[in-house]
């Protein structure tokens, strides 16, 4: 598995910038745990310490980076953390999840479940209705709940007590991960003669190709009609979308953020992490929202908001900036008064 400096950086489309093209690299980690014969990367300028303390043999560094320790080889390229993932994948090839089709026989699947069993894997526990159609290559987990009449696309892999309610559509490569609710009911009541009426969901929830969703993360079916994950789309852990959202293609959602009832976000668009969208709230293509900033009205594609309610971020840090100065501003009316 290891790889000489040369082929390393033509697997990763880099340049040497220092060190010997024979050098072997046998091996990954990170800038403080790295030995003389594995590799590492420097992705961002907080870890430079690390960096110029490393005692990795080679590191993965951004264009103009040409010094660092004196043992250790450089191989430059435009993404320090996507090559390094590429590396990732060849030193960890003999230990990565190998699918093989198979259903155990503690999995309970209805008879009219469309699956082919030589080319999806069900494992122990796990729970199929009636109706539900699953697509060569998907891997369903220990105790994962397919409702009825779900579709899950090719090559899905859900992982163990994920649960998909009735009637939801999964398209092709899309990621759950443990303990994610995929089409709960929507959170939607009237209050009629004081006593909060539940008014019925009736709709689902679709997740496009290539969707990744994290651990533990909800996302309510809609009222009617459909609550939308836009493909290519990347939901952290602990994220909850409300009823009839609909989430643009390639968003990022970070941890702990929410989106309320009939938002729609752009292509694009990123939440950080305990970002908030309210309900009925439109977000342009490429908007970003810095952590714990919340939007209240619809947001314009392109720009970068901070604070509650969410504005220009530089708006947001000259706010900041004079909110510090407000004691001593105090102060100084108190004395002019005085």
């Amino acid at each position: 598995m290891s790889l000489t400096l040369s082929e390393l950086a033509r697997q990763v489309g880099g340049d040497i910038v220092r060190g010997e093209p024979s050098f072997l690299v046998e091996g990954i980690a990170a800038l403080d745990e790295a030995g003389p014969s594995e590799l590492s990367f420097l992705g961002n300028e907080r870890y430079r310490q690390q960096f110029l303390e490393t005692r990795a043999g080679a590191v993965i560094v951004p264009p103009g980076v040409t010094a660092g320790p004196e043992a250790t080889a450089l191989i430059a390229v435009e993404n320090p953390s996507f090559a390094f993932g590429v590396a990732v994948k060849h030193f960890t090839a003999a230990h990565a999840r190998v699918f093989k089709p198979g259903i155990d026989p503690r999995a309970i699947i209805d008879e009219s479940v469309g699956l082919d069993p030589e080319k999806v894997r069900i494992h122990a526990g796990a729970v199929v209705m009636a109706g539900a159609v699953i697509g060569d290559g998907t891997e369903i987990g220990p105790n994962v709940v397919i409702g009825e009449r779900v579709v899950i696309g090719r090559d899905c892999h859900l992982h163990a007590l994920v649960s998909i309610r009735e009637r939801c559509l999964l398209g092709d490569r899309v990621i759950v991960q443990p303990g994610a609710v995929i089409g709960s009911d929507g959170f939607g009541y009237e209050t009629v003669e004081g006593r909060h009426v539940k008014m019925d969901q009736i709709g689902i929830v679709v997740l496009e190709d290539d969707v990744e969703i994290g651990a533990n993360t909800a996302i309510d079916r809609a009222r009617f009609g459909r609550t939308v994950i836009g493909a290519g789309s990347k939901i952290d852990n602990l994220v909850q979308i409300a009823h009839n959202v609909r989430i643009g293609g390639h968003n990022l959602i970070v941890s702990q953020s929410g989106v309320a009832g009939s938002s729609k976000t752009g292509k694009y668009v990123v939440l950080a992490a305990q970002a908030g969208v309210a309900g009925h709230v439109k977000i342009g293509d490429q908007a970003t929202f810095a952590a714990r900033s919340g939007a209240t009205a619809d947001m314009e594609g392109g720009k970068t908001y901070g604070g509650y309610p969410a504005q220009p971020h530089m708006d947001e840090q000259r706010q900041k900036a004079a909110l510090r100065k407000l004691p001593d501003l105090i102060k100084r009316v108190g004395r002019l008064e005085g």
